[in-house]
């Protein structure tokens, strides 16, 4: 169902003063972007001059490629570029819910939402200019919708496509590494589940997952035949690591993996491929699973793609954040012998540690931690991490 005529009537208006208020915000951007003092490193306080020796010395870092969507991904890329300027985000265009999902159904064009999480997590900006781009309207008819999404949608309107807007979005806001949506064609994502019932729509499939209580069997898209960006393509076969997630498995991960020629790409580099486990399990979509079960679900699908190392946490959430997610439904995924044994027989070697970061009660992963271990292997330096 798409919204309703009198809220679809007054969006374009909104757009349209939006759109003034981002051509002067560009300005404003751009006189922080002159005033050197802008661009201080989230690492050191130091001087310009060494600021600029920073940025050299992490241009000539790894080459790192990471695939995904969701909140866990723009988390794990405020981690990385603090290791390397090498980056490239390559991110799922299948969400249909929320604001993303009005946009993408009311102006016909791709979802911003995961896209804008990582754009702002490989920015340099101040903390209001974050909070800014972050914020949710809270009356009138662009309730619940991002300022950031409608500067995407903005940027879309007076550029030739999707493409060129996340380009210049970057620009504006002096993104570290490239960000690509996987595909400019419009994708829905559709899963079979286990009692054969087959559901339309990203935002969906978990929900119709627990009403039917049957575990999620297959996902895939329509159209089949969709291509993925030349310039995502390019950045795998480029890439020294390429990183799947973190990221819910079936509804951010599997739909890049879906796309066809990124899919071939990945069968056919030689690069490290590393998959990072989710910490907890997502109801409706992940119940009950083990690290196992996730590399069986990518697997799957993608039974061509050779992972090298999957990377998981056994660290123990304290109880008055994971009391929350247990009310949900959710579970702590740790590594058990079985899983062990079974990426031991694929030949996948698992990292395990404490990868736990707890922020305001809600579970995520230590980002800076994890970058350093996916930095160290591609130094081949892995021994560390095993007994």
């Amino acid at each position: 169902m798409g919204i309703t005529t009198t809220t679809s009537s007054y969006i374009p208006i909104g757009l349209l003063g939006v759109l003034f208020i981002c051509i002067g915000l560009y300005q404003v951007m751009k006189s922080l972007f002159g005033d050197t003092n802008y661009f201080k490193s989230p690492l050191y306080n130091q001087s310009i001059n060494q600021q600029i020796y920073d940025k050299k010395i992490l241009s000539r870092r790894p080459k790192i490629v990471v695939i995904g969507g969701g909140t866990g991904l723009s988390i794990l890329l405020r981690g990385l570029k603090l290791f390397t300027t090498n980056i490239t985000a390559i991110v799922t265009v299948a969400d249909d819910g929320g604001g993303s999902g009005v946009i993408r159904e009311d102006l016909g064009m791709l979802p911003p939402g995961d896209i804008r999480n990582c754009i702002l997590g490989l920015a340099e900006m101040e903390p209001t200019m974050e909070k800014l781009f972050q914020y949710r309207f809270e009356d009138g008819s662009l309730k619940g919708q991002s300022f950031g999404n409608l500067f995407i949608a903005s940027m879309n309107g007076i550029t030739s496509n999707f493409e060129e807007a996340i380009k210049r979005t970057s620009e504006v806001l002096a993104v570290t590494g490239e960000v690509y949506p996987v595909t400019l064609e419009n994708i829905t994502l559709y899963a079979r589940l286990e009692n054969d019932t087959v559901i339309k729509g990203e935002s969906n499939i978990p929900i119709k997952s627990l009403e039917l209580n049957s575990p999620i069997d297959r996902v895939f898209i329509k159209p089949k035949e969709v291509e993925g960006l030349k310039g995502a393509v390019k950045a795998i076969e480029d890439a020294d690591i390429v990183v799947l997630g973190p990221g819910s498995l079936y509804t951010s991960i599997m739909p890049n993996l879906l796309v066809k020629n990124i899919k071939s790409a990945l069968e056919k580099s030689t690069n490290k491929k590393v998959y990072i486990s989710n910490i907890m399990t997502q109801p409706g979509e992940t119940h009950g699973y083990g690290i196992k079960d996730h590399v069986d679900g990518i697997l799957k699908h993608c039974p061509k793609i050779k992972l090298d190392y999957v990377i998981a946490n056994n660290g123990i959430v304290q109880m008055d954040a994971y009391n929350k997610y247990q009310e949900e439904g959710a579970q702590l995924v740790i590594p058990k012998n079985e899983d062990r044994k079974y990426l031991q027989k694929k030949g996948i070697r698992l990292i395990e540690e404490n990868f736990i970061e707890v922020k305001k009660n809600y579970i995520r992963h230590d980002a800076v931690k994890v970058s350093r271990v996916i930095v160290d292997l591609v130094a081949k330096k892995p021994k560390k991490y095993f007994i």
